[in-house]
């Protein structure tokens, strides 16, 4: 072949292999970020190079050499936009967030930017009207502008965005009334896919249109607080049943509040306070989901009785009703409401005694009475080991000699909260740098956390804080981002009496962020849907760049290697041919199952001990050609067939995907671990296949599917109590096992409903060992590593450390306790389980107060069941060194067995034969790996149930 064919040849692969990075931008979106360049001080240094999609300019993104997105959050970027951005025809995300330097107004031309979806310039500088223009992106899903100073009206042409999910334009200087559609013109109305209206902080006018409202919203979150609007609470409100966050406080609405209000049952915060509403306090019976309430500052009539129906919000945790003209005694039943904790009645005209009864709740943290006519304090029944703050100053008991009692006092507030290093020293770090909750010294991304509700009542309250630090690391953890921890410090109220609190991320692996890093971190918190907003500090801790040459210089070496490119190509055209085969080789050889070929020998097989390994074609074969009918599951990570070997054993076969399939050395190490594995409550593992592509792990099958199927309904089976204390002390065991037989001892990291198995005789298995970890050093006693499991059953501790350890195991676990008892996900509807049940919790009622949260096929009959409760709650200690291990835990399950008449001993043995014995029998199979399978339908034969 002619030498210069091969050449080509060789070239024309080396593009092919390099086509992501040889890829010219498209010649309109290269004008357009030259322009905006130009436009602009202080852009990342790379973007001195040409060819923005080429050479990877910082923030942007391509495909095909098209500009798709442009993020750019905390770069200190100075200057305005440039109306050539409409050249970037293809962009479907601009955020720009968190740049005080960009000034100016959005320019009319981004209407041409027919392919968005997300515009994000929150905590900018923009300013000058919102252009009308904006109606033009009807593929807009998220519209944030908060945090700017934008003026003018709302365009009217808002509402010809009929994909908008997300509206939100807080705290600028907004005027006018809410645009409503008339005929010619568009108006907020129209926004059908709309669930989010925040409009706060503005200086909006007018009344509140009842055309805004009607059974087509899907609205759950409205908050229109802090602006200028009069007129009265249109009844139209009462049409939105969505409703979960309702925030009209801080303007000047009048009249009295609708009836009907009380139909919207899925609100959780509504704060109508600081208006001027008359009319009598509207009864809100039947808003059973209402949280917080705060009608305080009103111009409501006088009362005789405080509302009886205060006594009904079941779920109720803050009440503030000030200066709302409430008079009578407050009835002993408000105090008895299970997650109670706040209480602020100041300036009223409630009397007489104040009683809290015999049970009051044990949430309760603050009562505060201020400038009332209470006139007697019975002692508080010590019914528990809790105690809270009562404010009584200015009331007649405190003028009639009781002056010295505490709660004639204003106590000093509690210490402000600041997130404590976990379990570790601080070190000494320099005096620009901060040291992280892990006790590094690094340069934090800094700034404040605003809410844009109360989403808690007391600032002194330190685990609403560790609430809220776990739901960052939550948001964090899926999108895989640098961050090593958080740490919140000073919550104080702002000038909008919002709550809100300073916010520190550190970087992990170093003690600094690159310009990538704070992007995306900075691109998550403009993204949060959770009930706050960010504001960044400005971030100049980034690492040293070279500066970049002149113009010149780069005029210079372009005209120099010009007359060299023909052959520099052709060089590396060779080059990279080489070193693709040189790749090649190297993986094969890196390859861990390189020579598990059968050519070579069965000496270079790893001793796998009881599991074999089978051939595509047998894999194949006792599918069935891999046939639908033989599917038993589905989720992310592949599916899940049943099979029937030549011997007439029913095996379960889980086939990757190709897109989640592991690394070999993964996938060997499972192997290698499930094949040494060997006990009646754990899954066992019959064989393998690894050729052709595929990796697939044959198990041993189970008929009963997963704990989730049956606690969910969809596998048929009814698990009364006895029946779950039986699969808690099967789970508890195989897990002892792995924790502490085992050599080295190996930690689960994903124990869930849907990792535990239920044999023919609802006998327990754990199973998936996808994310498991081997704890090889014990005097160290745990693993330093990513964080990898399910939501909800994650250990915070192992979250904020990422030091893994046994005990790690045993919180999941505990939720897992809690789930069996509940049958309700972990987090259900923005709801943890954990928290659900420490919050309604009473231990001297009986079933510990917890009726509602009882899954109820459960039975009357539930021997042990408050030492049970006892035992999840120990398992789900805040702190590892504060649960027990799992070996203890077996023991009190089968303490808790007996007490329900069962005996521990004959249940196990007559459930289940030992994994030897079963191995040769019909045995379970796991459904999914990590949280793969958590949808999938699982195999239940149409059988009776068992008994």
């Amino acid at each position: 072949m002619d030498s210069r064919l091969i050449l080509v040849s060789l070239l024309i692969v080396f593009i092919q292999l390099n086509s992501a990075t040889w890829a010219r931008t498209n010649t309109d979106d290269e004008t357009a970020l030259i322009a905006l360049k130009s436009m602009w001080t202080d852009y990342p240094p790379n973007w001195g190079v040409n060819d923005p999609c080429g050479n990877r300019w910082e923030g942007i993104g391509c495909f095909n050499g098209r500009v798709i997105s442009v993020i750019l959050t905390s770069m200190d970027l100075k200057g305005e936009l440039s109306g050539d951005l409409q050249g970037l025809s293809e962009l479907q995300t601009l955020d720009l967030s968190y740049n005080q330097g960009l000034t100016g107004s959005i320019p009319s031309s981004i209407g041409n930017l027919k392919k968005l979806t997300n515009l994000i310039l929150v905590g900018c500088s923009f300013s000058g009207l919102i252009p009308d223009t904006i109606g033009s992106l009807t593929n807009l899903v998220v519209l944030s502008l908060n945090s700017n100073s934008f003026n003018g009206g709302i365009p009217p042409s808002i509402g010809n965005l009929s994909n908008l999910n997300w509206l939100d334009l807080t705290n600028n200087q907004l005027t006018g009334t809410i645009p409503i559609s008339n005929g010619s013109t568009s108006g907020m109305d129209k926004l059908f896919k709309a669930q989010h209206f925040h409009l706060g902080k503005n200086q909006l006018s007018g009344s509140i249109p009842p055309e805004l409202f009607s059974t087509n919203l899907t609205l759950i979150h409205l908050l229109l607080d802090n602006n200028q609007l009069t007129g009265s609470i249109p009844s139209t409100l009462g049409l939105v049943k969505a409703l979960e966050v309702i925030r009209l406080d801080g303007n000047s609405l009048s009249g009295p509040v609708p009836s009907n209000i009380s139909n919207l049952t899925n609100v959780q915060e509504m704060l109508l306070s600081n208006n001027r509403l008359t009319g009598t306090v509207p009864d809100l019976t039947g808003m059973n989901s209402l949280t917080y309430l705060d009608m305080s500052n009103n111009s409501f009539d006088a009362s005789e009785e405080v509302p009886s129906w205060f006594s009904h919000l079941q779920n109720l945790t803050t009440l503030i009703m000030e200066r709302t003209k409430l008079g009578g005694a407050l009835p002993v039943s408000l105090f008895s409401l299970p997650n109670l904790q706040t209480v602020k009645l100041k300036n009223n005209r409630i009397d007489g005694k104040l009683d809290f009864g015999p049970h009051y709740t044990n949430q309760l943290q603050l009562v505060d009475l201020q400038k009332n006519s209470i006139t007697e304090l019975p002692a508080i029944p010590q019914i528990t080991e809790h105690e809270f703050k009562i404010i009584l100053v200015d009331n007649p008991i405190c003028q009639e000699g009781a002056h010295t009692e505490t709660y004639c006092k204003i106590s000093p507030s509690n210490p402000p909260y600041s997130t404590q290093p976990n379990g570790c020293v601080p070190p000494s770090c320099s005096s620009d740098q901060n040291f992280s909750p892990n006790c590094r010294c690094a340069y934090p991304y800094m700034g404040t956390l605003v809410f844009r509700v109360p989403f808690f009542s007391d600032l002194g309250n330190s685990m609403q804080f560790k609430d809220i630090e776990y739901l960052l690391m939550n948001s964090f953890l899926p999108l895989k981002l640098p961050v090593d921890s958080v740490s919140l410090t000073n919550p104080r109220m702002d000038s909008k009496n919002s709550p809100e609190v300073s916010l520190q991320v550190f970087p992990f692996g170093q003690d600094r962020f690159n310009r990538t890093g704070i992007s995306v971190v900075g691109s998550a918190l403009s993204n949060q849907s959770v009930p706050f907003y960010f504001k960044a500090d400005l971030y100049q801790h980034f690492e040293e760049v070279p500066k970049k040459s002149s113009n010149t210089g780069i005029i210079i070496g372009a005209a120099a290697g010009g007359s060299l490119i023909v052959l520099l190509l052709l060089f590396a055209g060779v080059y990279a041919f080489c070193q693709k085969r040189r790749a090649e080789r190297a993986t094969k050889q890196s390859n861990p199952f390189a020579k598990w070929d059968q050519s070579k020998g069965s000496g270079s097989i790893p001793q796998l001990k009881g599991a074999r390994r089978f051939t595509f074609e047998e894999i194949k074969k006792c599918t069935n050609n891999f046939s639908e009918a033989n599917g038993v599951g589905s989720g992310g990570y592949g599916k899940v067939y049943r099979g029937i070997l030549p011997t007439g054993q029913m095996v379960a076969i889980k086939r990757a995907k190709q897109e989640s399939m592991q690394g070999g050395l993964e996938f060997k190490t499972e192997l290698e671990l499930l094949s040494r594995v060997h006990h009646k409550n754990v899954v066992g593992l019959v064989g393998f296949c690894f050729e052709h592509c595929e990796q697939m792990l044959v198990y041993e099958f189970v008929p009963n599917g997963s704990l989730k199927e049956s606690l969910s309904g969809k596998s048929g089976i009814r698990l009364d109590w006895r029946k779950r204390l039986k699969v808690a002390l099967g789970s508890a065991r195989g897990l002892a096992y792995l924790h502490e037989l085992a050599e080295p001892p190996i930690i689960h990291r994903d124990i869930k409903s849907n990792n535990i198995l239920l044999d023919e005789r609802l006998n327990a298995k754990v199973a998936d060992f996808g994310l498991c970890k081997l704890l090889a050093d014990s005097e160290k006693g745990h693993v330093t590593t990513q964080v990898k499991g399910t939501m909800g059953y994650l250990d915070p501790e192992y979250y904020m450390s990422q030091q893994l350890t046994e005990k790690s195991d045993v919180y999941s676990f505990g939720v897992l306790m809690l789930e069996l008892i509940s049958a309700r996900k972990p987090i259900e509807r923005g709801k943890y389980i954990v928290k659900e049940v420490k919050i309604a919790m009473d231990k001297t009622k009986d079933l510990y107060n917890l009726q509602g949260l009882l899954d109820p096929t459960l039975g009357t009959t539930l021997g042990g069941f408050n030492k049970f409760v006892d035992l999840a709650l120990r398992c789900v200690e805040e702190s590892g060194a504060d649960r027990p291990t799992m070996g203890e835990v077996v023991k009190e399950i089968e303490n808790i067995m007996q007490l329900a008449g069962l005996n521990p001993i004959t249940e196990s043995s007559s459930a289940s034969a030992s994994y030897e014995e079963s191995s040769t029998g019909t045995s379970s199979h796991p459904y999914g790996n990590n949280s793969a399978f958590d949808n999938s339908v699982g195999y239940s034969p149409s059988t009776v149930e068992p008994k």
